[in-house]
């Protein structure tokens, strides 16, 4: 018989910003431990389900014992199984015992080979599982493989028995159509009766009808919407339309809107408001207080600018709200009085006067402290702006760099270290120091994450170069490199980040000569250090560029040259794809693998000049002659930065250079002509692959 199936764990509430991965992974292992035991079909539609008191999954076409199914078992050798006469070996009978055969069992085993020997194989029926036994089996693995963040640990009912879960369980909910499949865990035992809304539900117990009426009857008779995806969606819909009866918008954040689904089972927005006074405080530190500590979702008028309004999601529904949004607005009265006082507290003392300060603070073990670190960013970033702005940008970046972690020492960043960095660009202005020092002061971390702007004025470049190329050479320095899934300085982050300032930013300054400008600024080094950072920076641009939606033979057709202005490979990646397009790329391409391949196996040095009176055979003249026309114009193009014409110009080269592989033998008996023939093609070679590797596109 095939029925949906339905199976709800009720509990206490669940750590809200795990619910979400709880739900999915409660939905998705039993669902797969069914399917893999034949008990639920591979097309069979799973809902997950999820809310504050309760992690449940619908699932549809689950069977109520899964089919009988023939197992074939592999025994032993032929060699080892049997004797002279035929008969089962000691070896083979302990094999059949084990599967509650004896040797009568030996005329029906199969023989097949195994590799390259014959083999004896056991065929059996093997009856299919109830749905009984199988959702037990799944139930226990689904509750062991949830990512539960902290056990607890709490005792039964009976006062002996104690139980490791994430909170404790109070009931649990298995049925198959109607009919309940007796299962036990956590010390539960199924039924078919749940708990709804802990106010508002206007039934208690619920008892389910069956599978298909839980969710129905949740939302009915629990006041319980238990879909997290539909409570989210119905909590963002609620807070649009609350905002825009009051012409604002709600401050957009993914994880602030799942966890507040997590907090609530049937959400219902209401508008609260503080104090016009409050607006006096840094917008950033009093959204950042609603948010964290109260999840608020503070509103904003069409520039982007807070108000005194903000939107709460509340778990109940009276008919006169006012003692809630009164309840909520006294709540966070103190904490914006908490961050008012911080602010004024900051701005007694100048950034400059934190300074000392900073080195009581360890920054690491082996680098120092935080200000020994100031010392060294502020030294890089001076050394990255002079050649960039002269005297006056490297003046302006040691003194942004050395001031960029003062606000570490604030009460406000210390209450809330998101505000790093925002803090100080607020303070540096408090202090006189003016839009482009504390722009760059605020923009230092720039880029923090994936999509974030990079920093907006070139003081803040430096600034935030220096910052990460500090910590990217200090930390390669001491050895402390990523391995695995462990980062714990963020070094692939940093990485990216540099990447992408050098890159985006258009840096005229090479890699290789910012991590010698960084390194610097360090007492000692750990031997090849900087070989190692330059290879990580490089693997992270080839990901990033991967994600970007460039092919690996592109990808590596740069790379291999290892471009140091970062900025160049966006041209030079576009180049390579039209090269690529050509109806000549494919024959160049693999030319340049051959010839590439014939100058590795070169002893000694190529002749850098070619001997034109040497050229003998008339293939090879020409290609010297194509040669000669070609590269001066590629090569101007080339330096014009004109990468894609550069490439494009070298076509010509197609026939030539077909026409000497063809007809001129390179490992010539004589060794004038041999080495005046690899001269020629090094001469090629390097014609073709200022751009790219072109032998990297080559099939």
């Amino acid at each position: 018989m095939v029925e949906n199936l339905l199976v709800e764990l009720f509990v206490e509430e669940l750590p809200p910003k795990a619910l979400k991965k709880l739900g999915d992974s409660f939905a998705e292992t039993l669902s797969a431990n069914l399917r893999a035991q034949g008990l639920a079909t591979d097309d069979a539609k799973v809902t997950a389900y999820a809310s504050p008191r309760r992690l449940a999954v619908h699932i549809s076409d689950v069977a109520a014992r899964a089919a009988d199914k023939m197992v074939s078992v592999k025994l032993t050798p032929v060699t080892v199984g049997l004797d002279a006469e035929g008969k089962a070996t000691p070896a083979l009978q302990k094999r059949l015992a084990a599967l509650g055969a004896d040797a009568s069992a030996v005329a029906s085993l199969k023989r097949a080979m195994d590799g390259k020997a014959e083999a004896l194989f056991h065929d059996s029926l093997v009856k299919g599982a109830s749905l009984q036994e199988g959702l037990q089996a799944a139930l226990t693995e689904a509750i062991a493989k949830l990512p539960i963040p902290k056990v607890m640990t709490y005792q039964l009912a009976n006062g002996w028995d104690s139980v490791h879960f994430v909170r404790p369980a109070h009931g649990l909910v298995a049925l198959h159509g109607s009919a309940i499949v007796p299962v036990s865990i956590l010390g539960l035992t199924a039924s078919n009766t749940t708990q709804g809304h802990r106010f508002e539900a206007s039934v208690d117990p619920i008892v389910v009808k069956d599978a298909d009426s839980y969710a129905d009857q949740l939302k009915n008779d629990g006041a319980v919407i238990a879909s997290f995806i539909e409570r989210r969606a119905e909590i963002a819909r609620q807070l649009d339309a609350a905002a825009g009866k009051l012409n604002l918008q709600a401050v957009q954040d993914d994880a602030l809107l799942d966890e507040v689904t997590a907090l609530v089972e049937r959400p219902n927005v209401l508008v609260g408001t503080f104090e016009q006074a409050f607006l006096e405080v840094p917008q950033e530190c009093l959204i950042l207080t609603m948010k964290s500590n109260q999840k608020y979702f503070p509103l904003l008028d069409s520039q982007g600018k807070l108000t005194n309004q903000f939107l709460i999601v509340s778990n109940i529904n009276p008919a006169d709200a006012s003692a809630v949004i009164g309840g909520n607005e006294r709540v966070v009265r103190p904490r914006l009085a908490d961050a008012k006082f911080f602010f004024d507290q900051d701005r007694k003392k100048t950034l400059e006067s934190r300074l000392p300060n900073l080195d009581k603070v360890v920054y690491h073990n082996k680098l120092g402290s935080q200000g020994e670190r100031t010392q060294r960013v502020a030294a890089i970033a001076a050394s990255i702006a002079q050649p960039l702005g002269g005297d006056t940008l490297a003046a302006q970046a040691r003194q942004a760099a050395l001031l960029a972690k003062a606000d570490l020492l604030t009460d406000m960043v210390g209450e809330f270290p998101e505000l790093q960095g925002i803090m100080g660009g607020y303070y540096a202005r408090h202090d006189g120091l003016g839009e482009t020092i504390a722009d760059a002061i605020e923009d230092h971390y720039k880029p923090r994450f994936a999509g974030d702007s990079l920093p907006r004025n070139q003081v803040g470049l430096c600034v935030a170069l220096a910052d990460k190329l500090e910590t990217l050479v200090g930390m390669f320095g001491i050895g402390n490199v990523p391995t695995g899934d462990k980062d714990p300085f963020a070094l692939r982050r940093h990485a990216l980040g540099v990447v992408r300032m050098l890159s985006e930013a258009n840096v005229a300054l090479s890699l290789a000569t910012l991590i010698t400008l960084a390194a610097a600024s360090f007492s000692t080094l750990d031997a090849g250090a900087d070989t190692k950072l330059i290879d990580f920076i490089y693997d992270r641009l080839s990901g990033a560029l991967r994600e970007a939606g460039y092919s690996p033979q592109e990808i590596d057709a740069v790379l291999a040259l290892r471009p140091q202005l970062l900025g160049d490979i966006s041209s030079r990646l576009s180049a390579v794809r039209y090269f690529s397009a050509l109806a000549e790329a494919p024959a160049l391409a693999a030319a340049n693998k051959r010839v590439g391949n014939i100058l590795k196996k070169v002893e000694g040095e190529v002749n850098a000049v070619v001997d034109t009176a040497l050229l003998q055979e008339v293939a090879e003249q020409a290609l010297h002659q194509a040669l000669a026309e070609t590269k001066p114009k590629a090569d101007q193009l080339f330096e014009a930065g004109d990468y894609t014409a550069s490439l494009q110009a070298l076509a010509v080269l197609k026939a030539p250079v077909d026409a000497f592989f063809d007809h001129v033998m390179v490992n010539a008996d004589d060794p004038a002509l041999k080495a005046n023939r690899l001269a020629l093609l090094s001469q090629l070679h390097k014609a073709m692959n200022r751009v790219a590797d072109l032998s990297k596109l080559a099939a």
